[in-house]
C-alpha cells in the first residue's frame, strides 16, 4: 500500500521503547524534523509528571471537544464559535480567510468587527486542491442568506492566495455586493532598499491619498 504524502518516512530508530515511539510520533507533526522531535521528546521525559499529564490532557481534550463552527467553519467548542455567537458582531461583513489560524491573526489586529468564513485552504493545482475542495459554495450561500453587504478577501498574499481571491471575487461580483481585498506592500519599519520588486510593486499599486 502506498504511503500517504502527509506522513514522512521515519528516521532510523536510535532509541528503543517508549522514547523512540514518542520521537516517531512527534516527527510526524508539520514543521518538526527528527532533531526537533528528539529535543521535544527528551524535554517531555525530563519534565515533571504533572507537566506531561497536562499536555496529555490538553491533546485529548482538543480531540474530544474541538470541532468546526457550523456557520463559519473556524474551530469551536460547540456548534458556533465565539465570534459567531457574539451578537455585537456585524453579520453583514464577512472576512474570508484560508485557515482558522489566519482568522486569529486578523482578529488580533482588532479592526474587523464583522464575522469570518474559513475556506479550508487555497486553490493549488500542484497539490491537487481545486475550488470544489474549498468552502466556496457555503460562502455564496451565506451571502445570499444573511444579507451580506461586504466580503473582505483576506487570503494569503501569495500565488495560491491571490488565485483563490480572484476566483471568489469573480463569483461574488454578480451579486452586487462590495468585494474588497487586503492591501499588501511594505511592512511598517521596513526600508525600501530591502524590499523585493513584487512587494514594492504592490505597495505602489495600493497607494492612497494623504
Amino acid at each position: 500500500m502506498r504511503r500517504s504524502k502527509r506522513w514522512r518516512r521515519s528516521a532510523p530508530s536510535v532509541y528503543e521503547g517508549p522514547i523512540q515511539d514518542l520521537i516517531d510520533e512527534l516527527s510526524r507533526l508539520p514543521g518538526i524534523g527528527p532533531k526537533s522531535a528528539q529535543r521535544l521528546a527528551f524535554y517531555i521525559v525530563k519534565a515533571p509528571p504533572e507537566d506531561a499529564r497536562r499536555l496529555s490532557e490538553a491533546l485529548l481534550g482538543a480531540k474530544d471537544r474541538v470541532r468546526f463552527c457550523r456557520q463559519c467553519y473556524s474551530v469551536a467548542e460547540g456548534d458556533l464559535c465565539r465570534v459567531c455567537r457574539d451578537p455585537s458582531r456585524d453579520p453583514s461583513v464577512i472576512c474570508v480567510v484560508e485557515e482558522p489560524k489566519d482568522q486569529a491573526a486578523v482578529e488580533r489586529a482588532g479592526v474587523i468587527r464583522g464575522r469570518y468564513h474559513v475556506l479550508g485552504g487555497a486553490i493549488s493545482p500542484l497539490e491537487g486542491i481545486g475550488p470544489d475542495d474549498l468552502r466556496v459554495q457555503e460562502l455564496l450561500d451565506r451571502v445570499q442568506r444573511d444579507g451580506v453587504r461586504e466580503v473582505i478577501l483576506a487570503t494569503n498574499p501569495n500565488l495560491e492566495g491571490n488565485a483563490t481571491a480572484m476566483y471568489v471575487a469573480a463569483l461574488l461580483k454578480p451579486t452586487g455586493i462590495l468585494v474588497t481585498r487586503l492591501a499588501s506592500g511594505l511592512p511598517v519599519g521596513g526600508d525600501l532598499e530591502y524590499a523585493d520588486e513584487v512587494t514594492l510593486g504592490q505597495a505602489l499599486e495600493g497607494r492612497r491619498e494623504m
